[in-house]
């Protein structure tokens, strides 16, 4: 059992976590046909989509209500649903996801009363609009993501198909995957013949389709710069379905919310997977899926347990005893420190961004919240650092390897390809943790 203590500082000078709406605004990239919209001024869109744009290497979708100086102080709360009009008329989304910011929240805005005062408007009466808290001041892009997917599934209306069959399931994915993760877990569920709705879905970021116009850079260079809807994820329509699924499956702490709240609505069981990297969590998820399939475990994912049973036998030597500090989001530091555990290495020092019911739990002595200096003042004498592109100075500072976990990662190639997912990603996860170490 961890202890949790928090800096005392009253400044973050080297600041490990991102503002809610940084993971509110991932979320939706996971939807497709959303336009996110901040409501605050245009400098909150820019805060919050400069990590991701640095993440992901491409242009985020994300508007602003755009308040000045003026609407702050007065509250003209008519420019801002002019905002909002003229942004729906331009841009056509299919659901309206509106998130709050530090400004507003700090303001006192009442947006639950601006929200139905919209949707009273005729134009806006048939849009799905979805609300969310994600003030700058509390939380961290955990939260904000976590927040977006519980308003989605509570808000979003739903469908019934009488002949839907019972091989459909619900998987909720936490920001401590990647798009290759997701692409990962797809596959899986389709290998046991099962029908994900995966909630979000950033699976779509890696597809690209070069024979479509939209994509053409010099004839489209523009639009591509002010596109404010996004483009791939999981449909409306499809979204619309998550009440007739057979099982939910939250994969991340901070999906258990959700879960439940689909259970609420729809009466859908649902398991809550908090470890889902290596050869125990992948043995635990392939058999969680063979219960609701009822379907053989396929004959491939037994070769490829037995050539990670190698990797593990080889790989031990190099990391046994390793010590390695961590600084992550709540879920992927969990995951990540069990995966660790499980191998020999001795965690030095864990960093984390905020609370989770998930940190007095971790098998280490004492969990930080708090920063970059905190972790580097944890770190010192470690074997690896585990963190995101932004540790890279700590790193060089103590002559310390980094392996980059989290977002952002700015500073290596085809990290959304990535994955850890499955035994053959936690073959890879094993082979590049080693790698840093025995780059030594």
């Amino acid at each position: 059992m961890a202890i949790v203590s928090i800096t005392n500082t009253s400044v973050a000078v080297n600041p490990l976590k991102h503002s809610q709406a940084v993971g509110a605004t991932l979320a939706f990239m996971g939807f497709a046909g959303v336009m996110p919209v901040l409501h605050g001024s245009p400098g909150c869109s820019t805060f919050a989509q400069i990590p991701l744009t640095q993440h992901l290497g491409e242009i985020i979708p994300l508007s602003t209500t755009g308040m000045t100086e003026v609407v702050t102080v007065l509250g003209c709360e008519e420019n801002i649903k002019q905002a909002i009009i003229s942004l729906v008329r331009q841009h056509h989304p299919e659901i309206l996801g509106l998130c709050t910011t530090g400004l507003t929240e700090t303001r006192g805005d009442d947006m639950a009363r601006f929200l139905k005062e919209i949707r009273q408007i005729p134009e806006l009466n048939n849009l799905p609009m979805v609300l969310v808290s994600t003030p700058d001041f509390k939380g961290s892009l955990q939260d904000g993501y976590a927040a977006a997917v519980e308003s989605i599934v509570k808000e979003i209306p739903t469908v019934s198909k009488p002949d839907t069959q019972s091989k459909q399931i619900t998987i909720l994915a936490s920001s401590a995957f990647t798009p290759g993760d997701i692409q990962q877990i797809k596959e899986m569920c389709l290998d046991f013949e099962l029908d994900p709705i995966v909630l979000p879905d950033l699976s779509g970021l890696l597809d690209i389709d070069f024979n479509n116009d939209d994509n053409n850079y010099d004839n489209n260079f523009n639009s591509t710069l002010n596109r404010a809807v996004t483009r791939s994820g999981t449909t409306l329509e499809r979204l619309q379905l998550v009440g007739n699924s057979s099982f939910t499956l939250a994969l991340g702490e901070s999906m258990r919310s959700s879960a439940r709240i689909l259970q609420q609505r729809f009466k859908v069981p649902y398991d809550v997977f908090t470890e889902f990297v290596g050869l125990d969590a992948t043995d635990k998820l392939l058999y969680a899926l063979f219960k609701i399939s009822g379907n053989a475990v396929p004959e491939k994912y037994r070769l490829f347990r037995r050539q990670l049973q190698q990797v593990m036998l080889f790989t031990h030597l190099k990391l046994s005893c390793k010590k390695v500090s961590v600084a992550l989001e709540p879920d992927l530091l969990w995951l990540t420190i069990d995966f660790l555990q499980s191998m020999g290495v001795s965690i030095h020092a864990a960093v984390t961004t905020g609370r989770s019911p998930l940190l007095e739990k971790i098998p280490i002595k004492s969990v930080t919240i708090g920063d970059l200096e905190d972790f580097e003042q944890l770190a010192a004498g470690s074997d690896l650092l585990i963190a995101n592109s932004n540790a890279s100075a700590i790193a060089k500072r103590l002559s310390i390897p980094l392996y980059r976990q989290g977002i952002p990662i700015f500073d290596r190639l085809g990290n959304i390809f990535s994955t850890k997912l499955g035994y053959r990603g936690a073959m890879q996860y094993l082979f590049d943790i080693a790698n840093e170490i025995n780059a030594l």
